[in-house]
């Protein structure tokens, strides 16, 4: 795993010169094993890269790599796990390899293909190409965004970086804030692609590749999900098919990503996604694999007496850390420069913390993310599915009506009385931090449409209140567009299409990347692999949400390798206690953050009365 910077501009070519090596000092956390520069003051074109050695230990995986003639050359973060199945393509018409690196492969596989080479690789990735033969600039994105790739454009200079932080270095770099940025992230605590918190500057979407000469930008996709899932009829493969078909795709995607040059490992929260990954992992390999789990004292956070005893059946070499408010305290400081634009998940703290703690041990980890918005994991799904199948016939005021009567039972009681009923739940409400989720249900209550219920799960407030925060209008077409092109969908399908394009690339994996990143470790997402999700994407929602419970194809995957009684247990989620935590111990923080001053001095909120100036 690397960090890249560079730039293209037709003019002030020595100020962004001069300042590239700070720009790629930046990122030195990314890769703190190497770095190297690229400039032709002729063309305007300047990259920069920091390394991180995982395969091919040796110099010869330096970047930036120059095409055998020096007309092109590349930067790159990420890794090609089939980059040796098309290197023997590649030799085939004749190409001669000098290193064991995956890097070589992509350029050379450019130079065979030209920007269709995308198509073949398997993998995640950033990649910046310098064309001098089409005087031209290639930046590309892995298809689901497991890579991050900025760009800053403005007055015909293109900055680019895996951080922003990397392009705050650029003196040139406009640092204003885009005031329609600002709703976005309040609504969904994160920035939605392509915008960033800064004008002119954006995320590139992933599964797309961006072209500049000089004068035209262009951003094309090159790839995306198939369309809708296939109906279940007689002619489609039985249940058992779809379970061996499945297991066959996973362990293929597990065994792609155990190449490395350096020690590997495992992220095992003991939930069903990292577990199947582990299962799988022991059973391709000739030696325990070691996982890496990290637990709460509080019983509804608490994963690590679970992620124990799946560790234990199958034979790992397991470590296990126990957080404390204090860790979160030496964290939270840290979480600005970290994410470099405003991010509110709570679970960046355990995650960052469990990369540190495999990061002890190893320098790549494999992680079970992105079953959830595959299996219809979420519990957020399901309350959706329910609200729109269960109350769709009753009047708007009846349901108003329900959410201001059940809104008048507080969430104290709920968290107080939960547990001693909870065996009469339904089976979708049985959550073991569902306390915490009372509000969103009650909120549900009040809306209408499959848009507006899953709207309100996902965000903290709602669009007529963010205008009254903030003064300024939710602008969000992708998210609206998304919902519109699925209209017919099943719901379940729906929502997690929203999902893998929204909340996935934007959240998800972007606290990932940032946590491992931020302590050099490579994480790498098996189930991610995008021939498991163009398999997952086809599958009818009855093999992935059954008897009130998500993952059901998953769920029969895992018995295979785990007991049912070591998972088949309430859904938690990798959180933490952050309300407790700000009544008790983390509360003289939040009071200093929010103080009248800071805020008074920060300038954006009125401190007297908490709106957004």
């Amino acid at each position: 795993m690397c960090g890249i910077v560079g730039f293209l501009s037709t003019g002030s070519f020595k100020s962004l010169q001069a300042t590239l090596p700070e720009a790629i000092s930046r990122l030195t956390h990314r890769g703190p094993d190497d770095s190297g520069f690229f400039f032709d003051p002729e063309a305007g074109i300047g990259l920069g890269h920091r390394r991180l050695s995982v395969i091919d230990l040796s110099a010869a995986g330096r970047q930036p790599m120059a095409s055998d003639d020096g007309s092109v050359r590349i930067v790159y973060n990420g890794e090609v796990y089939n980059f040796e199945e098309i290197r023997v393509i590649l030799e085939g018409y004749g190409h001669h390899f000098k290193s064991d690196s995956d890097t070589e492969v992509i350029l050379k596989a450019y130079l065979q293909w030209g920007i269709d080479c995308l198509k073949r690789f398997v993998g995640m990735f950033a990649i910046a190409l310098w064309d001098s033969r089409k005087q031209c600039l290639f930046l590309a994105r892995d298809r689901l965004g497991i890579k991050p790739l900025y760009y800053h454009f403005s007055r015909g200079r293109l900055l680019f970086a895996s951080e922003l932080k990397a392009l705050m270095a650029f003196k040139s770099f406009e640092r204003d804030i885009d005031p329609k940025s600002i709703p976005l992230f309040f609504h969904y605590q994160y920035v939605p692609a392509p915008r960033t918190i800064f004008r002119n500057t954006y995320k590139l979407l992933p599964g797309h590749h961006l072209i500049y000469n000089g004068n035209d930008l262009r951003s094309c996709r090159y790839w995306t999900l198939p369309d809708r899932p296939e109906h279940a009829g007689q002619s489609s493969p039985s249940e058992e098919e779809r379970l061996e078909e499945l297991d066959d795709l996973l362990t293929r995607a597990v065994s792609d990503r155990l190449v490395s040059d350096v020690p590997l490992g495992a992220l095992l929260s003991g939930g069903i996604d990292s577990s199947v990954v582990v299962a799988l992992m022991q059973k391709v390999s000739t030696t325990p694999t070691r996982t890496f789990s990290i637990g709460f004292r509080d019983k509804g956070y608490n994963e690590v007496p679970w992620a124990s005893k799946v560790a234990r059946h199958l034979g790992t070499d397991h470590t296990e850390f126990y957080v404390t408010p204090r860790d979160a305290m030496e964290v939270i400081p840290k979480l600005p420069d970290m994410y470099d634009e405003p991010f509110a998940d709570t679970s960046s703290l355990p995650t960052f913390l469990v990369c540190r703690l495999a990061r002890s041990q190893v320098t790549v980890v494999l992680s079970g993310d992105g079953g959830d918005e595959q299996f219809s994991g979420y519990v957020r799904y399901w309350s959706t599915k329910a609200m729109v199948e269960n109350c769709r016939h009753l009047p708007t005021w009846v349901k108003r009506g329900l959410a201001v009567s059940l809104g008048a039972i507080s969430t104290h009681w709920v968290e107080k009385n939960y547990f001693r009923w909870y065996r009469f739940f339904p089976r979708r409400f049985r959550v073991a931090n569902f306390p915490d989720k009372w509000q969103k249900l009650v909120a549900m209550m009040g809306q209408d449409s499959v848009s507006d219920i899953y709207r309100t799960t996902i965000c903290l407030w709602h669009v007529d209140e963010i205008v009254a925060l903030t003064g300024t209008q939710l602008s969000d077409s992708t998210y609206d567009e998304i919902f519109l092109n699925t209209e017919g969908w099943p719901i379940l399908h729906r929502l997690m299409r929203v999902d893998q394009k929204t909340y996935l690339p934007d959240a998800m994996l972007t606290k990932v990347d940032r946590a491992s990143m931020a302590v050099s470790l490579e994480v790498r997402v098996p189930l991610l692999d995008h021939r498991v999700m163009e398999y997952t994407s086809k599958l009818p929602d009855s093999l992935k949400y059954r008897n009130g419970a998500g993952k059901y194809l998953l769920r029969r995957l895992l018995a295979r390798y785990v007991p049912t009684e070591l998972f088949e247990r309430p859904k938690m989620g990798f959180g933490v206690p952050i309300d407790r935590w700000f009544r008790n111990e983390l509360k003289t923080l939040l009071l200093d953050y929010l103080s009248p001053e800071r805020l008074r001095r920060q300038g954006f909120f009125d401190h007297a009365i908490g709106w957004l100036r």
